[in-house]
């Protein structure tokens, strides 16, 4: 059964120590947390202690390309402190989406980072934002990256998707067995992030697709709350119903 989490990036502003932050995050309901950066060597420790102690499980860590390819080992040493298995490169800029020869060099270049974390036991996903839909010819650069890649695998962010102009739902129709992460976002008709449930993004047909491609987790994020925590806890609220 798919299991709830949510993105660190969502709480940022939230006025408390991570370790605090993390108790919010279990008595909300969630089952795990994703990073939105690696955590710093100093906090690692506490950080952990605090996982052990709330029980949430580590979904996976955000971390720059650059630093993927320059200092692998130091995202093994963060993710074996975390308990974390997964890195997941959250951003490529446009230029790497811009026409068909683009994507695949973008492709190779996700595989060898891959290739590199495969070998310390760590897999790596890629998450999108809308660059990845631009129009490459008989299909959006999405469409060419995925089936290019060879051992990355992808967290969609629902409401990204959305906003470049596709359907996510018909995107984990089409790549579901790629996607082990889900980002539960939603989006207003002009792109800008929204409570999950108030935007444009069907979640009932996204939740129903990606269950049936064996999604595992469905991790909450929301760019820019008004409140961080109310959103948290609202975005547990409304995942449970949905996975209900």
């Amino acid at each position: 059964m798919a299991k709830t989490a949510v993105q660190l990036y969502t709480l940022r502003d939230a006025d408390a120590p991570l370790p605090d932050l993390l108790r919010e995050i279990a008595d909300a309901g969630y089952d795990g947390v994703e990073f939105a950066e690696p955590v710093p060597d100093g906090e690692r420790d506490a950080v952990g202690e605090a996982l052990d102690r709330t029980g949430l499980a580590t979904v996976g860590a955000h971390a720059g390309i650059d630093l993927v390819e320059s200092d692998p080992a130091s995202l093994v040493e963060s993710c074996g402190t975390l308990g974390c298995d997964r890195v997941v490169v959250p951003w490529l800029d446009p230029e790497h989406f811009a026409t068909q020869t683009a994507t695949y060099r973008a492709a190779v270049r996700l595989s060898e980072a891959a290739d590199a974390l495969a070998e310390r036991g760590i897999d790596l996903l890629y998450h999108n934002h809308t660059q990845e839909f631009a129009d490459v010819g008989a299909s959006s650069a999405y469409g060419l990256l995925v089936p290019a890649t060879v051992g990355v695998g992808y967290e969609l962010d629902l409401g990204w998707a959305a906003a470049g102009g596709y359907d996510p739902a018909a995107i984990l129709r089409r790549f579901g067995p790629h996607v082990p992460l889900v980002h539960a976002a939603d989006v207003d008709g002009a792109g800008a992030s929204v409570e999950l449930g108030a935007g444009v993004v069907d979640l009932p047909a996204c939740v129903g697709a990606a269950l049936d491609a064996g999604c595992e987790w469905f991790v909450y994020e929301h760019d820019e709350p008004d409140d961080p925590l109310e959103s948290m806890r609202h975005g547990s609220e409304e995942l449970d119903r949905l996975l209900g």
